[in-house]
């Protein structure tokens, strides 16, 4: 079991704030990811949980246990570092099976666990290499192998995969998961990648210079977005944030090409947040009652297709599904469900009407 949590935890360096005031709690037997930018405080995270850095104030516990003095080797958190650190002296074999030799596991357990990863992670006719005859992938995935091998209480990774090209990068995180539940640990990824965070985690945390502005499933992240940074940082193309004004028979948006009929839009609103797969476009009438948009740009995606549309002031963009016949210049009426909008207050905190 490893239930890890922080509480008000605060880390500085020097002049940087790299982790403000951070609580949150990992689930046992939980998949859970840190996403954000680079410099947001995500890998800092990790090393206060394996014990590389001391928080400045507040408490990393590891299964209800307070462990700030604990010794990174008495915690037995197995770590993926973004750089690999792999032995150079030694072969892949050597670097998997090290932490069990110092562990002084027996010879034959040592052999079946190697084997049992060494297949999962497609690296079995690569182990008699040392790391500097290996690509950048085989490299990671090695790493990957050396902490699986080991029987932790939870795993870190830390951008594991960014080495892989896209079509490695896919099949590995859908095997790290099915690993993860195979093994029933707990595993704590890191990642700048939002379809791989929002692909692998039961839960994650949306972070920004230190701080942890948003913490659910990504579906809940995405559907119900804390905040117009949160919305942002998820979605691709990311949502489009429309300046609003409101009234009582609802929000008109984008210099008066959107019109939301939605009397329960909340009166201070300043901004409205629409997915592009939720902005509907269609031919405009010379009767319309809401100004029509043009549109800019037509990226035809093979499943999809992405228009860019100049609405008022505002350029925005539209998910539309395979190839629709839509040139630049078109004039059109863009509308969405009011259950599809987010509203947003000054400041960007999100609005629940």
């Amino acid at each position: 079991m490893a239930e890890i949590a922080f509480r008000n935890v605060t880390k500085r360096y020097g002049d940087t704030l790299a982790v403000d005031d951070a609580t949150f709690t990992v689930n046992d037997n939980e998949f859970f990811c840190f996403f954000g930018p680079p410099l947001s405080g995500k890998t800092t995270i990790l090393r206060l949980i394996l014990g590389l850095e001391t928080p400045d104030s507040g408490e990393v516990l590891i299964d209800g246990r307070v462990v700030n003095a604990v010794t990174p080797a008495a915690r037995n958190v197995a770590m993926v570092f973004q750089n690999l650190a792999l032995f150079p002296h030694m072969t892949a074999r050597e670097n998997v099976r090290f932490p069990l030799v110092e562990r002084k596991v027996p010879e034959a357990e040592i052999e079946a666990r190697l084997a049992e990863v060494a297949a999962k992670l497609h690296i079995v006719h690569i182990l008699h290499k040392p790391p500097a005859q290996l690509s950048g992938g085989e490299r990671q995935r090695v790493a990957i192998a050396r902490a699986l091998v080991r029987d932790p209480v939870a795993y870190l990774m830390d951008d594991p995969i960014s080495a892989l090209d896209a079509r490695l990068r896919e099949e590995t995180r859908v095997e790290l998961k099915r690993i993860q539940r195979e093994l029933g640990k707990t595993l704590i990824y890191v990642t700048h990648d939002q379809e791989e965070a929002m692909s692998v985690a039961d839960r994650m945390a949306i972070l920004e210079n230190g701080r942890i502005r948003q913490v659910g499933t990504p579906t809940e992240i995405y559907d119900r977005p804390a905040s117009v940074y949160v919305a942002r940082l998820l979605g691709a193309p990311m949502m489009n944030i429309l300046p609003a004004t409101g009234s009582g028979a609802g929000v008109t948006a984008a210099d008066g090409t959107i019109h939301i009929a939605d009397p329960a839009a909340p009166s201070q609103a300043v901004e409205i947040g629409v997915r592009p797969e939720d902005v509907k476009v269609s031919p405009w009438k010379e009767d319309a009652a809401a100004r029509p948009a043009k549109v800019f740009e037509v990226e035809p995606l093979g499943g999809f297709t992405v228009v860019t549309l100049e609405a008022g002031r505002e350029r925005l963009r539209a998910l539309m599904r395979g190839q629709p016949d839509i040139r630049p210049d078109t004039l059109v009426a863009l509308s969405c469900e009011p259950s599809r909008v987010h509203y947003f207050g000054q400041g960007g905190g999100a609005l629940r009407p």
